[in-house]
C-alpha cells in the first residue's frame, strides 16, 4: 500500500550503541575518541556489507540498520558485537533489535513501532548485550543462544513486551557468512 504518508513495509531493525562514549570523550579527548568511533563504523560498514544489512543511520555512537531479512539481520548484529568484543576498543557495544511493518517515510526513513521498539531494547541492554522481540527467536542462528528475558515493560509502548537476549555460542565465520 502506498499514499501520502508512505509505503507500509515488514522490516527487521537494529539499533547499536557504544556504552560510556560521552565518559570516554571527556576522559581521553575527542581525538581517541574520533579513532574509537571509526573503528566501530569501520567493523559495521564491513559486517553489514557481508549480510546484506543496510546501514540507515548514524547515531553519534550508535547506529540504526534495518534489513528486509530477519535472519541476516540478527547473523549480522552478532558478528557485530563478536568483532567489537575481540577488538581493542575499550568500549562495550549494546543493541536491540525489533521486526514488524512500518512506514516507508519518503523512499529512505522508517516511522513505526518496530523502529522504536528496537531503539527502547538497545537502550534497555546491558553492556555487551543484544536484546530482540521474541519474533525474531526462530532467527536465530546455531551458533547463537537465545535466553528468555520474559516481559518488559517498555517506554512508550502500553504492553509489556516479550523479550529475549541472543549471544554467541561460537565464533562467527565472517567467510561462510553471505
Amino acid at each position: 500500500m502506498c499514499d501520502n504518508r508512505g509505503m507500509r513495509v515488514e522490516r527487521s531493525f537494529a539499533f547499536l550503541d557504544l556504552c560510556g562514549f560521552t565518559r570516554f570523550t571527556d576522559l581521553h579527548g575527542d581525538g581517541e575518541a574520533v579513532i574509537a568511533l571509526t573503528q566501530f563504523r569501520n567493523s559495521v560498514r564491513e559486517i553489514a556489507s557481508i549480510y546484506a544489512v543496510r546501514v540507515d543511520k548514524w547515531l553519534g555512537d550508535g547506529v540504526m540498520l534495518v534489513s528486509p531479512t530477519r535472519r541476516r539481520l540478527v547473523e549480522a548484529n552478532l558478528a557485530i558485537m563478536e568483532r567489537v568484543e575481540a577488538s581493542d576498543l575499550v568500549l562495550p557495544l549494546r543493541g536491540g533489535m525489533a521486526v514488524g511493518p512500518v512506514l516507508l517515510l519518503e523512499g529512505d526513513d522508517y516511522v513505526g513501532s518496530a523502529v522504536n521498539l528496537a531503539s527502547r531494547l538497545c537502550a534497555k541492554a546491558a553492556p555487551g548485550e543484544l536484546l530482540a522481540t521474541d519474533e525474531l527467536t526462530s532467527d536465530v542462528p546455531k551458533s547463537a543462544e537465545v535466553i528468555s528475558v520474559g516481559a518488559l515493560d517498555v517506554s512508550g509502548f502500553a504492553q509489556s513486551v516479550e523479550v529475549v537476549r541472543i549471544q554467541a555460542r561460537t565464533q562467527i565465520d565472517l567467510a561462510a557468512a553471505g
